[in-house]
């Protein structure tokens, strides 16, 4: 049955022609074409540490705002130990200059060290406590890490479990879906650990500036100097790759089609018969090529950028030293407190090594999260309103309705130029049984899915009883209807669960459901488990050890039996019997039959 537009993104040609191997008359492919969320490229291309520094804030907030919600006391755990840690970075630095000066003054050598021994005592404590909080800081965020992954998980599950049918349908909607799973969902931890990251890094800065601001007021600006040329070099070095990333996701996603094509079992036997080999090598070559033409261009202007950042470092380095040594040399800092100026640059100089990479991958992973968040905000959009609220005005559905009526529907799938469905009506009444009839692409599907409350009309009226479908939850609707479709899902899962699908119950004595080897028995599926190693515990995946593989026939009767345990008072055949062959088909109709009296089908 159909009624389905075919159509895809990555398959529509691109207008103004494309790039060299993508497509085009040396793949034999449609070219690829550039993804609406390629309008982000623009703004991408024009980011620097300006931008940077406005939308960091912003990122951090909604790092924040997930460790919060996965966790409130490994977050402040986490924030509190290294900030205190921070404290003690600068105290041991300020406690060096007593050590120092103990050293560096007049007087036997021993009485210097005795003099120095106190402050050293100061110095080493702090170090230990540091060394300690930060550990315990560190085991506070791997524990915040999992929880939030789990939660960026559920969260982006929930919503795209529960968006209408229809979304599922748009290749924009898709596209989204592709890029906030793959790498915007594991995003999630990654730049919680960077905002904490970014944290650490700047409380030692601080702790570095501040000791160098006590010390003498000039030093500071010096240490400040070094920071400009490695932010630059981080900053464009991550812009450089999240737009190589943006540019090669329809070539991923190719790759991704091919690699499943020659992998997977479903397709090996047609691989082979059509010998299709060198045509999939070549096709994925292509796509490969193109990858690593642009990776190894990225590779390159990476380097220049980091090469040129590292020059810049070194001279401000240099710069800063030579400073340091003018003012020794003038009078203007004591030897003691130079000696500690260079411990705290150096330590400081680290800390900036540290937060300019956090920043950079924050900034970077936020970017990916970012999408992952927008994804989760559009696709909440997309959930029926009615799903989230209980029924409006219109009532409650039946249980068992007498009649359903469709008036005047009117259809069009995301992306098509013309409706599948176009003012069509029809009445079905309890214990009927009506075919519809037509073409292939005609629309059979598409109203089975429509009375099913799987899509809503884009106008037009379905109702059960005299309760309009577009008034209750749509989980009403389905908890009343059973579906014997052509095309079903091989459920990696036991013969039982198959056959059960959520609805299978407990019994005590390991006695299986009367209901469940009732139906069995009506679709034959109790023909295929008698063959079965352990029966209806018997797992249908050959992936897991002790697996089965079952005939398309033989799945087709396990698609047959869960619609039959549903028992409900609406069934829908979508060509059931594709699988099977005429002397089956005509016992599995007849078994339809009987299991329908009394329901619509």
């Amino acid at each position: 049955m159909g009624g389905r537009p075919r159509s895809s993104r990555w398959t529509r040609r691109r207008k103004g022609g494309g790039r060299r191997g993508e497509g085009s008359a040396s793949s034999g492919l449609p070219e690829l074409t550039a993804p609406r969320w390629h309008e982000k490229d623009k703004e991408l291309a024009e980011t620097g540490l300006g931008t940077v520094a406005r939308r960091l804030p912003a990122v951090i907030a909604q790092a924040a705002g997930l460790a919060w919600r996965a966790s409130r006391v490994d977050t402040v755990a986490t924030v509190s130990l290294n900030l205190v840690a921070g404290v003690f970075t600068a105290f041991w630095l300020l406690a060096t200059t007593g050590v120092l000066t103990a050293l560096f003054s007049a007087g036997p050598t021993p009485g210097r060290v005795r003099d120095a021994l106190p402050s050293l005592a100061l110095v080493a404590g702090a170090v230990a406590l540091r060394a300690a909080l930060q550990a315990a800081a560190g085991w506070s965020q791997s524990r915040l890490n999992p929880q939030v992954q789990r939660l960026a998980e559920l969260r982006l599950y929930e919503t795209t479990t529960a968006v209408h049918l229809t979304a599922l349908d748009d290749s924009d909607f898709l596209d989204d879906l592709q890029r906030a799973q793959t790498r915007g969902m594991t995003s999630a931890p990654r730049v919680v650990q960077q905002a904490v990251d970014v944290l650490t890094g700047l409380v030692g800065m601080v702790a570095a500036a501040g000791t160098l601001g006590v010390l003498h007021p000039l030093l500071l600006p010096l240490l400040l100097l070094t920071a400009v040329p490695e932010g630059w070099a981080s900053v464009r070095s991550a812009r450089m790759q999240y737009l190589t990333m943006l540019s090669l996701v329809e070539v991923m996603r190719r790759k991704w089609i091919l690699s499943d094509l020659m992998v997977e079992r479903k397709h090996a036997a047609e691989v082979r018969s059509f010998t299709m080999r060198k045509f999939l090598l070549d096709q994925y070559d292509v796509s490969a090529a193109r990858q690593r033409s642009v990776e190894l261009d990225l590779a390159r202007r990476q380097t220049v950028a980091r090469v040129t950042g590292d020059m810049l470092k070194g001279v401000a380095t240099a710069a800063v030293y030579i400073a340091l040594g003018v003012m020794l040399w003038k009078g203007a800092v004591p030897l003691a407190v130079a000696g500690t100026a260079v411990l705290a640059i150096r330590s400081g100089q680290s800390s900036l090594a540290n937060l300019v990479y956090a920043v950079n991958q924050c900034y970077e992973e936020g970017l990916y999260f970012g999408d992952y968040l927008n994804f989760c905000e559009a696709a909440q959009q997309r959930i029926p309103s009615r799903a989230l609220a209980p029924a409006r005005a219109g009532g409650s559905l039946p249980d068992d309705f007498s009649r359903i009526r469709v008036r005047d529907v009117v259809f069009t799938y995301p992306g098509a130029d013309a409706p599948s469905l176009n003012g069509v009506s029809l009445d079905l009444r309890k214990g009927e049984v009506v075919a519809l009839v037509g073409e292939n692409g005609s629309g059979k599907t598409t109203l089975a899915k429509i009375i099913a409350g799987l899509y809503d009309p884009d106008s037009g009226d379905v109702r059960w009883d005299d309760v309009p479908l577009s008034t209750v939850p749509p989980q009403d609707v389905w908890e009343r209807i059973a579906v014997i479709a052509q095309e079903y899902t091989h459920w990696p899962m036991t013969a039982r669960q198959n056959i059960t699908m959520g609805r299978g119950r407990d019994h005590s004595g390991g006695a299986e459901d009367p209901e469940m080897l009732a139906a069995a028995r009506a679709s034959g599926a109790d023909e295929v488990v008698a063959e079965l190693s352990l029966g209806y515990g018997t797992l249908l995946d050959r992936r897991f050890k002790g697996g089965a593989d079952l005939s398309g026939g033989q799945w087709q009767r396990f698609a047959v039996a869960r619609g039959f345990f549903r028992d409900a008072p609406l069934l829908i055949c979508d060509e059931p019997t594709a699988a099977l062959d005429a002397r089956t088909e005509h016992q599995l109709f007849e078994r339809i039959r009987t299991h329908a009296d009394g329901s619509s089908a």
